[in-house]
Protein backbone atom coordinates (compact mmCIF):
# COMPACT_ATOMS: atom_id res chain seq x y z
CA UNK A 1 0.00 0.00 0.00
CA UNK A 2 1.39 3.38 -0.94
CA UNK A 3 0.46 6.80 0.38
CA UNK A 4 0.40 9.95 -1.72
CA UNK A 5 0.38 13.21 0.22
CA UNK A 6 -1.18 16.21 -1.47
CA UNK A 7 -2.55 19.33 0.12
CA UNK A 8 -2.48 17.68 3.55
CA UNK A 9 -4.85 14.94 2.37
CA UNK A 10 -3.69 11.35 2.30
CA UNK A 11 -4.82 9.16 -0.54
CA UNK A 12 -4.13 5.47 -0.33
CA UNK A 13 -3.74 3.11 -3.25
CA UNK A 14 -4.90 -0.29 -2.13
CA UNK A 15 -4.03 -3.40 -4.06
CA UNK A 16 -6.92 -5.35 -5.51
CA UNK A 17 -8.34 -8.05 -3.25
CA UNK A 18 -6.73 -11.34 -4.11
CA UNK A 19 -8.52 -14.37 -2.69
CA UNK A 20 -6.74 -17.66 -2.25
CA UNK A 21 -6.66 -19.17 -5.68
CA UNK A 22 -7.92 -22.66 -6.25
CA UNK A 23 -5.52 -25.20 -7.65
CA UNK A 24 -8.16 -26.02 -10.27
CA UNK A 25 -7.04 -24.51 -13.61
CA UNK A 26 -10.66 -24.07 -14.73
CA UNK A 27 -11.48 -22.01 -11.64
CA UNK A 28 -8.38 -19.87 -12.20
CA UNK A 29 -9.24 -19.35 -15.86
CA UNK A 30 -12.82 -18.35 -15.00
CA UNK A 31 -11.59 -15.90 -12.34
CA UNK A 32 -9.12 -14.28 -14.77
CA UNK A 33 -11.86 -13.93 -17.38
CA UNK A 34 -14.19 -12.30 -14.84
CA UNK A 35 -11.51 -9.85 -13.70
CA UNK A 36 -10.65 -9.02 -17.30
CA UNK A 37 -14.32 -8.29 -17.98
CA UNK A 38 -14.48 -6.02 -14.93
CA UNK A 39 -11.36 -4.15 -16.05
CA UNK A 40 -12.71 -3.75 -19.58
CA UNK A 41 -16.04 -2.49 -18.28
CA UNK A 42 -14.27 0.16 -16.19
CA UNK A 43 -12.10 1.09 -19.20
CA UNK A 44 -15.12 1.45 -21.50
CA UNK A 45 -17.03 3.53 -18.92
CA UNK A 46 -14.04 5.84 -18.42
CA UNK A 47 -13.43 6.20 -22.15
CA UNK A 48 -17.06 7.08 -22.79
CA UNK A 49 -17.50 9.47 -19.86
CA UNK A 50 -14.09 11.16 -20.01
CA UNK A 51 -14.01 11.22 -23.79
CA UNK A 52 -17.43 12.86 -23.85
CA UNK A 53 -16.61 15.43 -21.17
CA UNK A 54 -13.11 16.34 -22.34
CA UNK A 55 -13.02 15.37 -26.00
CA UNK A 56 -9.83 14.90 -27.96
CA UNK A 57 -6.61 16.43 -26.70
CA UNK A 58 -4.05 18.10 -28.90
CA UNK A 59 -0.68 19.74 -28.41
CA UNK A 60 -2.23 23.20 -27.98
CA UNK A 61 -4.48 22.06 -25.12
CA UNK A 62 -1.61 20.22 -23.43
CA UNK A 63 0.65 23.23 -23.82
CA UNK A 64 -1.93 25.60 -22.33
CA UNK A 65 -2.24 23.46 -19.21
CA UNK A 66 1.55 23.06 -18.94
CA UNK A 67 2.04 26.82 -19.27
CA UNK A 68 -0.65 27.50 -16.66
CA UNK A 69 1.11 25.15 -14.22
CA UNK A 70 4.47 26.82 -14.97
CA UNK A 71 3.03 30.29 -14.33
CA UNK A 72 1.43 29.06 -11.10
CA UNK A 73 4.79 27.65 -9.94
CA UNK A 74 6.52 30.94 -10.74
CA UNK A 75 3.84 32.95 -8.90
CA UNK A 76 4.14 30.72 -5.83
CA UNK A 77 7.95 30.97 -5.69
CA UNK A 78 7.88 34.71 -6.45
CA UNK A 79 5.41 35.23 -3.59
CA UNK A 80 7.60 33.21 -1.21
CA UNK A 81 10.67 35.15 -2.24
CA UNK A 82 8.90 38.48 -1.69
CA UNK A 83 7.94 37.35 1.82
CA UNK A 84 11.59 36.74 2.56
CA UNK A 85 12.60 40.27 1.49
CA UNK A 86 11.75 41.64 4.93
CA UNK A 87 13.46 40.55 8.10
CA UNK A 88 10.08 40.04 9.78
CA UNK A 89 7.91 36.97 9.98
CA UNK A 90 5.10 36.89 7.41
CA UNK A 91 1.62 37.58 8.70
CA UNK A 92 -1.07 34.92 8.78
CA UNK A 93 -2.77 36.60 5.81
CA UNK A 94 0.49 36.48 3.82
CA UNK A 95 0.94 32.81 4.64
CA UNK A 96 -2.64 32.16 3.54
CA UNK A 97 -1.88 33.83 0.20
CA UNK A 98 1.27 31.72 -0.15
CA UNK A 99 -0.72 28.59 0.65
CA UNK A 100 -3.29 29.43 -2.02
CA UNK A 101 -0.49 30.01 -4.54
CA UNK A 102 1.06 26.62 -3.71
CA UNK A 103 -2.27 24.85 -3.87
CA UNK A 104 -2.96 26.42 -7.25
CA UNK A 105 0.35 25.14 -8.57
CA UNK A 106 -0.18 21.66 -7.07
CA UNK A 107 -3.70 21.36 -8.46
CA UNK A 108 -2.66 22.42 -11.96
CA UNK A 109 0.26 19.98 -11.82
CA UNK A 110 -2.06 17.19 -10.67
CA UNK A 111 -4.47 18.03 -13.50
CA UNK A 112 -1.59 17.88 -15.99
CA UNK A 113 -0.56 14.46 -14.64
CA UNK A 114 -4.18 13.35 -14.77
CA UNK A 115 -4.44 14.47 -18.39
CA UNK A 116 -1.35 12.41 -19.25
CA UNK A 117 -2.93 9.35 -17.60
CA UNK A 118 -6.07 9.85 -19.67
CA UNK A 119 -3.98 9.59 -22.82
CA UNK A 120 -1.88 6.69 -21.47
CA UNK A 121 -4.97 4.68 -20.63
CA UNK A 122 -6.66 5.43 -23.93
CA UNK A 123 -9.63 7.31 -22.42
CA UNK A 124 -9.10 10.23 -24.79
CA UNK A 125 -7.43 10.57 -28.14
CA UNK A 126 -4.38 12.75 -28.64
CA UNK A 127 -3.66 14.41 -31.93
CA UNK A 128 -0.48 16.20 -32.84
CA UNK A 129 -1.21 19.39 -34.70
CA UNK A 130 0.78 20.03 -37.82
CA UNK A 131 3.31 22.87 -37.60
CA UNK A 132 1.98 26.27 -38.60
Amino acid sequence: MSTIRTNSVRRRNYDHFEPEMSDDPQVQKRMRAQLEQIDYTAFAANREAVGHDIGALDTDKVQRLAVAAAHARAAWVRKAMSLSDNAVLPTAAQIDELLIARMTFEELTAAYDGMRRLVERGYVTFTTLSPR
